[in-house]
């Protein structure tokens, strides 16, 4: 088992209001709880040079326009929030959106996809495609180069971003230039080691995790359908490039490092593990200094790609 950074135990023992675990809650007092406590980990917001808000099909959706980011023909990223299909806001990791517009000199957009249990599986797949294929179409007043459109997210959203770049491939979404999946959900049958390795004392509890699947997948054959589950697709071929964060004391290792060497060996895609750190590390800059690195490596990456 891997031990935990002196790092993680700090973000772990941070002080903080008692919170009633996710699974002993109504969706709506998860969402209230996750609110009133997301930012305590995080670095204070980093100025950007533009904020901006559209709805699209009915979702609301935020821009960042990073410091340095071109007016017109800038790359960009949809970036797809954690927090279980059921809790979270593009407000909840406008961190990491901020500070990866500013590091790649481009912008993210994040759309508030609806979540579960009001709207389970596969709503939220539907919201972050149409969001994709409302860049593409209004790239000129975004300002934005419609080729060089990355998608992104980090937990559930990685799961989501992962599906939407499965979706590029075989046209039913326009096409990625690339894939950043951080920590991402990518099997909902939750039966790998790290569940019972990591389930708890880790952050997220694999307790949490099943209470999470249950609002998503509210038709148990959900759990075997690729687009809820990727690990299971049939094949990898053709998706766009890919780099995958991964934490090594996270009950989504497993899975997560599964489709990180599926990525490598279909796909050419990369990876990097946190071996000592926890779910969620890269929104906890104020307690762990590997989130940056973490960011660091997913916007040289992106970088990487625009020179290829």
């Amino acid at each position: 088992m891997n031990r935990l950074d002196p790092s993680a135990l700090n973000a772990l023992q941070w002080p903080s209001e008692p919170e009633k675990p996710v699974e002993n809650c109504t969706p709506e007092e998860a969402r209230r709880q996750y609110f009133a406590g997301f930012a305590r980990l995080q670095q204070p917001l980093e100025p950007v040079g533009e904020i901006t808000e559209q709805v699209v099909s009915g979702i609301r959706v935020k821009i960042w326009r990073g410091r340095d980011a071109p007016r017109e023909g800038a790359p960009a990223m949809l970036y797809l929030h954690g927090g279980g299909f059921v809790i979270g806001a593009p407000e909840t990791h406008e961190d990491i959106c901020r500070i990866l517009a500013n590091m790649a000199q481009a912008v993210v957009v994040s759309p508030d996809y609806r979540l579960a249990p009001e709207h389970p599986f596969p709503a939220a797949i539907e919201d972050c495609a149409a969001t994709l294929g409302w860049m593409v179409m209004h790239a000129d007043v975004l300002g934005i180069d419609p080729r060089r459109i990355v998608v992104a997210g980090d937990s559930a959203g990685g799961n989501l971003a992962a599906v939407v770049a499965l979706l590029a491939r075989d046209g039913e979404a326009p096409p990625v230039a690339g894939q950043f999946l951080i920590y991402p959900v990518t099997d909902q049958r939750q039966q790998s080691e790290s569940y019972r390795a990591f389930a708890n004392g880790f952050g997220l509890t694999a307790e949490a995790m099943r209470w999470f699947r249950e609002q998503y997948c509210d038709d148990p054959a959900a759990m075997t359908n690729w687009r809820a589950s990727p690990l299971l697709t049939a094949s990898l071929a053709g998706v766009a490039p890919a780099f995958v964060v991964l934490a090594g004391c996270d009950v989504l290792y497993d899975e997560g490092l599964a489709y990180a060497l599926r990525l490598k060996d279909e796909a050419g895609g990369t990876y990097r593990v946190w071996p000592g750190q926890i779910h969620g590390f890269v929104s906890m800059a104020r307690a762990i200094p590997q989130a940056h690195e973490a960011l660091a490596d997913i916007a040289a990456a992106w970088r990487e790609l625009g020179r290829g």
